[in-house]
């Protein structure tokens, strides 16, 4: 039942995601820089936020609304979500170099992971 939730949950977000992107996207016309993907990140940020912050008012959320708007929705819509999340999590209580390690370690990695498969997919 949990895969049914999430599945549900992220191909709403992954169409959700592809809608704003692109109309974002559109609407500023300067095809440089990525003001779909920026725009996502930010929604899924605050939407998260939100969605913590009234579950923490309200003393939690069931495990199906968490798979299905958490992991499902917010997790298909942009898993720098959680990232946001996450860190501020960490820095909230008082974790402010595990926050950081985070954040270094997401960018960094991240970004050698991009460079790393372009690298493996020239040499294919």
């Amino acid at each position: 039942m949990k895969l049914l939730w999430v599945g549900l949950g992220g191909a709403i977000g992954a169409i959700l995601r592809f809608l704003i992107a692109e109309l974002v996207q559109r609407g500023t016309r300067q095809g440089g820089f990525p003001w779909g993907t920026l725009a996502v990140n930010v929604i899924g940020c605050l939407v998260i936020g939100w969605v913590a912050g009234h579950a923490l008012g309200r003393g939690g959320m069931t495990p199906p609304v968490r798979y299905f708007v958490v992991i499902g929705v917010l997790g298909g819509f942009t898993t720098f979500s959680s990232f946001g999340l996450e860190t501020w999590s960490l820095a909230q209580a008082g974790q402010l170099s595990t926050a950081l390690a985070n954040i270094a370690l997401q960018m960094l990695l991240g970004l050698g992971g991009v460079a790393v498969g372009m690298w493996v997919a020239r040499l294919g």
